[in-house]
């Protein structure tokens, strides 16, 4: 089977989808997170914050999108944002799970207080919310990344350290 052309920039209209699955995941985060214990919202916003600005300013600026419309639009808000770096290090770069737990913690910490939650308020919402958010952020990730993203991304052609750890062995 014939691999898929590569984007030089990608459609807004992947953009839109891509974003909106993290922006959906981060609203239903907040809201499961302010039923645990309000006091918790402004920590797990600033662990979002944190994770956009290492993503920004630590890997989008050595990829090939850098200062352009990746599926993310992040290369071309990182283009503004912070200086170019290099490509030769993003290529050079090795992802373990140690390295993209934090990102899965931005769905699992929600998810986990939506369980504490349970057993003493029981409620439909709650036990939907977390259903939801488990199946974005597995399957949800898995469709974005594989369908939309990763598929036409033209960063895999010279070296992409997240595809290596993926990418499935024949």
């Amino acid at each position: 089977m014939q691999e898929p052309v590569c984007y030089e920039n990608y459609p807004v209209s992947i953009v839109i989808a891509s974003n909106l699955l993290s922006l959906l995941m981060y609203v239903i985060g907040v809201y499961l997170v302010y039923q645990l214990w309000q006091v918790l919202v402004i920590p797990y916003l600033l662990f979002i914050l944190l994770l956009e600005y290492r993503l920004l300013s630590k890997h989008c600026v050595d990829c090939y999108y850098y200062g352009k419309t990746c599926a993310f639009g992040k290369g071309k808000l990182s283009g503004k944002i912070f200086p170019k770096g290099s490509p030769e290090r993003f290529c050079s770069m090795k992802v373990t799970w140690k390295d993209i737990l934090p990102d899965f913690l931005v769905f699992l910490i929600p998810v986990i207080a939506g369980i504490v939650i349970l057993p003493g308020t029981f409620s439909v919402v709650i036990l939907a919310l977390v259903i939801i958010l488990l199946v974005l952020g597995f399957a949800g990730n898995a469709l974005v990344r594989g369908r939309l993203a990763c598929r036409y991304c033209k960063q895999k052609e010279t070296g992409c350290p997240a595809l290596a750890m993926f990418e499935k062995k024949a």
